[in-house]
């Protein structure tokens, strides 16, 4: 740490006596200023140790008490007065101003020169220097061979928290906690997810410092708390958070950003790797949707340690076409083998460009971590949409496929988030109904009857509807109705000529239901 007033007073050699501000000698010096001037302010930054003889000065109490004002406004930690020069002794005024302002009043001895206490303090600066150094590159040294160790990124953590003498917590890109150190920590660290979250939604690298008692930290803690985002590419990776008693310092920052750095490269891999991961996860996907499973499970055995192993569904998400698409779908894929990777869970991802914008396919467990991470990604992401196949096994995946496809679209044209092929496959028509262009066919079609019933007698839509529902039944939709069965078969034929089509035809039929159907959704 920067030397402090308290240790500059302790140098014996220096002969100083502080004569006010006793309760503020923990002030650190970050340099030491000489100077005569009435008003040195415009020279100095703060954290100095201000030394004056205090020729221009004068002695009246006003001007002595403004000179102290001006110096605590500016952040000057402390103020030496040399006696024997222009003051046989410290001014009261002066001792009673500095009192007043809480600003520490040293007295230096007429033997004492200005330049023994500057430089008594530049060696403490330099010592603190090669400290911060020497610990650093001692820290960086252990903290990189816990990184090649068997624990890897666990035992990262577990000696940056010994080195910072609090806590550490590592989480992963979907914000899951995944290490932390001492375990008494777990609590502290769970407390942080909105902050991870807010990080996670930013791009990468950033960060977060929380002091005791802010959001997401109990209000019996009084941990000074730093979140970082660990990523090269703007896609966070993972999180690195840290909790000590007390502010970090220059040092236990340096420490901190190496860690930092050890776990962004741990986390990243290099880009090589991943990509050819990527590629090969995606040339597996492709072999089990083409039936080829008993190859892919031969492949995958030594390379991804199997094929998802019972019934499976098959995810296919969009998310438009913009420019922030792919990000968004390659963040989705991310989140799913993260899941997956937590509990042991298989599962093919593979990422591509279709005629519609990018599209990113995902084979996992039926219900497992990575289809509920799916599920989840899509109800926090705005444009993203998710269509979800029925359970099924690897070797009919390509059928599967081919249900998700379908439940995409409807999601896609329904504004969705998400849609199983259950729902498409075993529900209604009628909810698609509501779709734009739906409405617009029903609109127009149903124009010249919606018009007629404005303007004269006869209401040809609700005779319509009734003679529809009831198969075209007469007598019982007259009944519904109210009236005779002539004067329905007179509306009927007025029905046909202002259509042009003839209710006799069974597709005129269903498509006058549906567009009656379609304008009450």
């Amino acid at each position: 740490m920067p030397p402090t007033l308290a240790s500059v007073v302790r140098n014996t050699a220096l002969h100083l006596t502080v004569l006010a501000g006793t309760d503020h000698l923990e002030r650190q010096v970050r340099w030491v200023h000489t100077s005569e001037l009435d008003d040195p302010t415009p020279f100095l930054e703060g954290g100095e140790l201000l030394l004056t003889t205090g020729i221009k000065l004068g002695k009246t109490a006003s001007r002595l008490q403004a000179y102290v004002h001006r110096l605590a406004d500016a952040g000057v930690v402390g103020l030496g007065l040399g006696v024997g020069l222009s003051h046989t002794e410290v001014p009261q005024a002066l001792v009673e101003a500095a009192a007043q302002r809480g600003l520490p009043l040293l007295r230096v001895p007429e033997a004492t020169p200005f330049i023994a206490i500057s430089k008594a303090v530049s060696a403490a600066l330099a010592a603190e220097q090669y400290e911060a150094v020497t610990t650093s590159f001692e820290a960086q040294e252990e903290l990189t061979r816990a990184a090649l160790g068997k624990d890897g990124t666990t035992a990262v953590v577990r000696r940056l928290a010994a080195r910072l003498g609090g806590w550490a917590a590592l989480y992963d890109g979907s914000g899951a906690l995944s290490a932390v150190a001492p375990d008494w920590a777990a609590r502290r660290a769970g407390r942080l997810a909105a902050e991870v979250d807010r990080l996670r939604r930013r791009p990468a690298p950033s960060s977060a410092a929380l002091q005791g008692r802010s959001p997401g930290i109990d209000t019996a803690d009084e941990d000074f708390v730093v979140v970082q985002s660990l990523g090269a590419d703007r896609r966070p990776r993972g999180f690195l958070a840290v909790g000590t008693e007390d502010r970090i310092t220059p040092t236990e920052r340096y420490v901190l950003n190496a860690a930092v750095a050890l776990l962004t490269l741990t986390l990243e891999r290099s880009r090589e790797l991943r990509q050819a991961e990527e590629r090969m996860g995606a040339a597996l996907l492709h072999m089990v949707l083409a039936g080829e499973v008993a190859t892919a499970r031969q492949v995958s055995a030594g390379v991804f340690g199997g094929l998802p192993e019972g019934e499976a569904r098959v995810m296919v998400a969009g998310a438009g076409t913009g420019p922030e698409a792919a990000e968004t779908l390659s963040e989705l894929g991310d989140r799913a083998e993260q899941a997956g990777g937590r509990v042991g869970e298989r599962l093919l991802v593979s990422r591509e460009d279709g005629p519609h914008g990018p599209r990113l396919l995902v084979l996992a467990q039926d219900n497992g971590a990575a289809h509920r991470a799916c599920l989840g990604a899509v109800e926090e992401h705005e444009g993203l949409a998710l269509g979800v196949s029925a359970p099924t096994s690897l070797e009919d995946a390509g059928t599967a496929y081919a249900q998700a496809e379908r439940a995409l679209a409807v999601a896609l044209r329904g504004g969705r988030r998400s849609v199983d092929h259950e729902e498409v496959g075993a529900g209604s028509l009628l909810p698609l109904l509501g779709e734009e262009a739906v409405t617009a066919f029903a609109e127009g079609l149903l124009r010249p009857l919606r018009e007629h019933d404005r303007t004269a007698r006869g209401d040809l839509v609700a005779s319509l509807r009734a003679w529809l529902s009831r198969h075209g039944q007469w007598d019982a939709a007259a009944a519904d109705l109210g009236v005779h069965r002539h004067t329905l078969r007179y509306r009927m034929r007025r029905v046909e000529e202002l259509l042009g089509r003839s209710l006799d035809d069974t597709d005129v039929r269903m498509e006058l239901w549906l567009a009656l159907r379609a304008g009450e959704e």
